[in-house]
């Protein structure tokens, strides 16, 4: 399942994984999930800040307070108004730490997007090797039949075979074409798979990897590293904290506020005898808002909050025994395809052997044509079965890794730059107004 030697251009798995890292749309989509969560925290953090409005108003009154003198007048007036909160109840502490850990999961939400997409190309570009190989398989398995097919029929024209042995060899090699449009057919979905995951068409591949280097060591080092690393678990646990914020920050509502507010403001109105036509008027307030019955809205938000922290810790648990579960499948499935392999060898090298000796057999009368095709479709067939095996082994220890949390572009030592998942959220989390986005939009 490996290109010859002198093939110096071909694609390595890691190559094929390091493109799907950096141009992968279903990543992309999730790094700009990402940079829309990061802008929950600016937004929390709003409520330490002031809040300014500007106001501009123009009328008309009209006055008729003695018969036959009614009057029309126009007034317009221009304010500013400041509101700085004081104290809101720790609501506004705890939402910027609620927002903090909802950040934190959904960079874990990434890096296991990441890693379930990088194992699906993994998957991908070994199906398309699995595939060409077997179409290669097929096409040689037709040729041999071919020849089968014309050795009857000579044999039949001199009388030294009957039509029997014409009619099997040509059903052997019906089948075979079959087997080969078969064939063909995985080659292109697993192309257009490869593609989809990748983003070009699969040229020369190479199924060497070092992927087996990096493999934990035994299942219990394998469930380990899991449950200490996967982005699962680590998600949820942030959920978990986010919830328990959400929790205090409702709780929060039911605590008295405090906060000043001042007023700017001019007013212009028609000249009078006085003549005096503006006003200017200014103020400032302390303000203290104590809640004491809010129709029972806050108290069902706050039981809401503690039944969604409830939930939350239950998805936690449920994390990790899919993650435990996830390992163990893997881990069984790797080390059942290393046992195949070398059965498959086995079966290959005493199915070729049967093979030559029932050819030789049959040229002396000893063996008939179905004995030669049955010997060639068992060759075939363990043939098939270690380019199979070979495949499930490597696309196992990717799932292996996968399942551990370690599938990341630096544990797989990938030549690409790693995806920085704090630079956008440093340059927003303390910006206090502007409505592009960190790289110009």
């Amino acid at each position: 399942m490996t290109a010859p030697a002198g093939m110096a251009n071909a694609q390595s798995i890691d190559d094929a994984l390091a493109q799907t890292y950096s141009d992968n749309p279903t990543i992309n989509a999730a790094r700009a999930q990402l940079r829309s969560v990061n802008e929950r925290v600016p937004q929390a953090l709003s409520g330490w800040r002031p809040q300014i409005f500007g106001r501009f108003d123009v009328g008309s009154q009209y006055n008729n307070s003695d018969p036959g003198r009614a009057r029309y007048s126009n007034t317009a007036s221009a304010g500013l108004s400041v509101t700085q909160n004081i104290f809101r109840g720790f609501q506004t502490v705890n939402s910027v730490r609620q927002a903090e850990a909802i950040v934190r999961s959904e960079r874990e939400s990434l890096r296991a997007t990441e890693q379930t997409i990088l194992q699906q190309a993994a998957t991908a570009y070994m199906d398309v090797i699995q595939n060409t190989a077997i179409v290669s398989l097929r096409r040689s398995s037709l040729e041999f039949l071919s020849e089968q097919v014309r050795a009857a029929e000579d044999r039949f024209e001199v009388g030294e075979g009957t039509r029997t042995d014409v009619s099997q060899a040509r059903a052997r090699f019906s089948e075979a074409q079959s087997d080969l449009n078969l064939a063909l057919a995985n080659v292109n979905t697993s192309r257009a798979v490869y593609r989809q995951l990748v983003g070009t068409d699969p040229k020369t591949l190479s199924a060497r990897t070092r992927v087996y280097a990096r493999l934990p060591k035994g299942l219990d080092a394998a469930l380990s590293a899991g449950a200490s690393d996967h982005p699962s678990i680590q998600s949820a646990q942030h959920l978990v904290d986010a919830a328990v914020f959400a929790v205090k920050t409702t709780e929060g509502e039911l605590l008295p506020t405090v906060s000043l507010e001042g007023n700017l403001q001019r007013q212009w109105s028609p000249p009078s005898a006085s003549g005096v036509d503006t006003l200017d008027s200014a103020s400032i307030f302390g303000r203290v808002s104590i809640p004491i019955y809010q129709g029972g809205a806050v108290s069902s938000r706050v039981r809401q909050a503690k039944e969604d922290l409830g939930q939350t810790r239950i998805q936690l648990d449920v994390a990790r025994d899919q993650v435990r579960a996830s390992i163990v499948s893997a881990w069984g499935q790797y080390q059942a395809a290393v046992a195949s392999i070398q059965a498959a060898q086995d079966a290959v090298s005493a199915n070729q052997l049967a093979l030559e000796g029932v050819i030789e057999e049959q040229r002396v009368g000893q063996r008939t044509t179905l004995d030669v095709l049955n010997a060639q479709f068992e060759l075939v067939n363990s043939r098939v079965n270690l380019v199979t095996a070979q495949r499930n082994r490597t696309v196992a220890a990717y799932a292996l890794l996968a399942a551990t949390g370690a599938l990341t572009a630096d544990r797989l030592g990938l030549a690409v730059a790693a995806y920085d998942k704090t630079a956008h959220y440093k340059k927003v989390r303390n910006s206090w107004f502007g409505l592009s986005t960190p790289d110009g939009r």
